[in-house]
């Protein structure tokens, strides 16, 4: 059987509000017992779980409990939180599943059929092509491009400098996935691809509404001029290297050559998906998370000074961080069947999400929970907590399969600019955080460099 990709499913969010709504009234005839929560229509519940999702389902955790439904628009959506819930969710009944079709969905337009946008046997089958990609010796081989622009990008840096860290660190997140993924030269078209990039992603940043609208000049208009533009540059090399037999250690180049179970090689889409998918995971995640670790440690300098000295903290500060802003802040998936959970139950066909950012910041499983405290990752705590409780890259059949490189890259990027500088933030600097649809700073982080 060839890799044959999965059949298209609906993009624009108001046929997947009507089909929603069919799904619901299913279950209503069916008389199941569905989780507490607020099922009437409310304009600023839909505005607020796009701009303050942690406080609003924070909220009604502590009133119904891990296991409710709140709607959103016309759609009635189930949330599962807390560490039994993620596991649920994630390893013990992920079968009861789909995450092609659940909230994730609106990314297809632009990833396409990607790692992230597919489920079932084409998912396991894709992942187990991908995996030679993300073995030790491929990641060996990444670190040696990761030090190499980490030290070209800190080398340029002077005391008393000014700049947005983050859109510092996309530029140089970017340039190693455009090296490490593609085989680029170092400044092959990355500027060009970091902007794109961004005005893609902007379009899931606005509010859902305004996503459903089509035609020229909104939003997603804009977002797929941004993804043919990198359409482009992906197929002129994959186009390049299948006509000139160029293969070197990256990503594509194992890729060209991978074969399905069957002997079947990928087709330049299905390479395509995975290598945007892969771009898109890749520099956006690590982009904020070097962000929120700055963040941190400059709001704590009595930190900074000794992760300076004891360079061996970096695990327990990464781990910290991560808690406190795991970039997949949530997991949207579609029930196959009827789910019950914690004596409540969801009917087959409706949304249904799993939270790290709120899972994280439970206070019965980690005390004072919004505060920043690494040692509370230190390895007896962090073997001690429950499982399902601390889960930034996902757990069973679908974890990142990129997360060692990704924390290989935050490893060694922190340490260089941790050897020599010190970041301090803008004085009045208040940090807002957007999900478009991973989580960063909404508008920047604005830093001035000391020399150490």
């Amino acid at each position: 059987m060839s890799l044959i990709g999965p059949e298209p499913v609906p993009t624009n969010p108001l046929r997947t509000l009507a089909t929603d709504w069919r799904a619901e009234r299913s279950g209503n005839r069916s008389r199941v017992l569905w989780p507490p929560g607020d099922s009437r229509f409310h304009p600023l519940r839909t505005h607020q779980i796009a701009t303050d999702p942690l406080a609003l389902l924070l909220d009604n955790y502590e009133r119904f409990g891990p296991f409710f439904t709140l709607r959103f628009l016309t759609s009635r959506q189930g949330f599962m939180i807390g560490p039994e819930a993620n596991h649920h969710v994630l390893v013990s009944h992920a079968a009861d599943f789909r995450w092609r079709d659940g909230g994730f969905s609106l990314l297809i337009p632009l990833l396409g059929d990607g790692m992230l946008t597919i489920d079932g046997e084409f998912h396991r089958r894709s992942r187990k092509i991908m995996l030679p990609a993300f073995h030790r010796e491929q990641i060996a081989e990444a670190t040696l491009i990761i030090e190499e622009e980490g030290n070209r990008a800190v080398g340029t840096w002077r005391d008393g400098e000014r700049f947005d860290l983050v859109e510092w660190a996309r530029a140089l997140a970017l340039r190693i996935a455009m090296r490490a993924l593609f085989g680029f030269a170092p400044d092959h078209a990355g500027r060009s691809a970091a902007h794109d990039f961004g005005v893609a992603l902007a379009f899931y940043g606005r509010d859902y509404v305004v996503q459903s609208f089509r035609g020229p000049r909104t939003p997603w208009a804009r977002m797929h001029a941004a993804r043919r533009r990198l359409d482009v540059l992906i197929y002129a090399e994959i186009d390049r290297r299948r006509r000139d037999g160029e293969r070197g250690l990256d990503v594509l180049s194992l890729l060209l050559d991978a074969d399905d179970e069957d002997g079947t090689g990928l087709t330049d889409r299905q390479i395509r998906d995975q290598v945007m998918t892969l771009m898109f995971a890749g520099h956006d995640t690590t982009t904020a998370t070097i962000a929120f670790l700055f963040y941190e440690l400059a709001r704590h300098p009595e930190e900074d000074e000794r992760l300076a000295a004891e360079p061996d903290r970096l695990e327990r500060v990464l781990d910290e961080t991560l808690r406190l802003y795991p970039p997949a802040w949530i997991g949207p998936r579609r029930t196959v069947r009827e789910v019950q959970f914690n004596g409540y139950a969801i009917p087959a066909e409706l949304p249904v999400a799993y939270s790290s950012y709120v899972s994280h910041r439970l206070a019965h499983v980690f005390p004072d929970p919004h505060a920043f405290r690494p040692d509370r990752m230190a390895p007896e705590a962090k073997a001690a907590l429950p499982r399902g409780a601390y889960v930034p890259f996902g757990a069973g059949s679908r974890i990142c399969l990129g997360m060692r490189f990704g924390q290989a890259e935050i490893r060694i990027i922190a340490r260089r600019v941790l050897r020599d500088f010190r970041l301090r933030l803008d004085p009045g600097y208040e940090l807002e955080i957007r999900q478009t649809p991973t989580l960063g700073p909404r508008r920047g982080m604005p830093v001035t460099v000391s020399a150490r």
